[in-house]
């Protein structure tokens, strides 16, 4: 064999060795391909019906006088309104250390005819007291009590409480189980129809969870029974 055929003896060697290598690389390609197409992505709902577990509220108590020399008087005033406030939530079963007592802010009102003289004026004393408790069934009852201390000549704001739910890290796990199981019954609706089976998991994303007061589309601190939601988005994998 002379060496032109020598060269190209061995040239069609190495060319079949490279296109055999080149093969299993492109067939390798393809296959993971092929795997990595092979999944489902579906989501899992889960939803729980939790209630409150704290409560702010805010009771605002004001006076007023006309005269700026009655000042001393009505803070008097406004400190009899805070105790006698403070005893009717003690005695419906708030403890002290719920009671927030806030201070008793002074707002001077004047009133002016067209040239600027000063025609009447008005002295208010402003004072606030906040429940933060974990009783929120308490809060609920006790709220229409305060309605008595309107006959007692007590001016008083008896604003919405604040309903929150703050133990959501102690049911997370359960719902993200409950979700995540759902997301499985999912794929499997879309693998029986496809003749394939459920893998494992690919990957997964937990979204938000959300607190809704119940019933509601919208807002979260105004009823005590509340709506705890999450969605998780799962890829599977899928078998023939």
């Amino acid at each position: 064999m002379d060496n032109n055929q020598k060269g190209l003896f061995f040239l069609g060697i190495f060319l079949a060795i490279g296109l055999s290598i080149a093969g299993y690389f492109i067939s390798q390609t393809i296959y993971n391909s092929k795997v990595a197409l092979n999944t489902a992505e579906a989501k899992g709902l889960a939803e729980r019906r939790v209630r409150a577990d704290t409560a702010n509220w805010d009771l605002v108590f004001s006076v007023s006088g006309k005269a700026k020399a009655e000042l001393p008087d009505l803070y008097a005033e406004a400190e009899k309104r805070q105790k006698i406030i403070i005893e009717m939530l003690k005695e419906k079963g708030f403890e002290e250390n719920e009671i927030e007592i806030g201070v008793i802010d002074y707002y001077p009102e004047e009133y002016r005819d067209e040239n600027q003289n000063l025609v009447d004026q008005k002295h208010n004393l402003v004072g606030s007291i906040t429940v933060n408790t974990h009783k929120v069934d308490l809060v609920a009852k006790v709220r229409a009590d305060v309605n008595t201390l309107i006959a007692r000549g007590i001016d008083i704001e008896n604003r919405a409480p604040v309903y929150l739910f703050t133990k959501l890290n102690d049911i997370k796990p359960d719902m993200l189980r409950e979700a995540t199981k759902n997301a499985r019954l999912a794929a499997n609706e879309f693998a029986q129809n496809a003749g394939v089976t459920v893998g494992g998991i690919r990957s997964a994303r937990q979204g938000s969870f959300y607190i809704k007061d119940a019933g509601n589309s919208y807002g979260d601190t105004e009823k005590i029974e509340k709506d705890v939601r999450v969605v998780t988005t799962i890829t599977f994998y899928l078998t023939d």
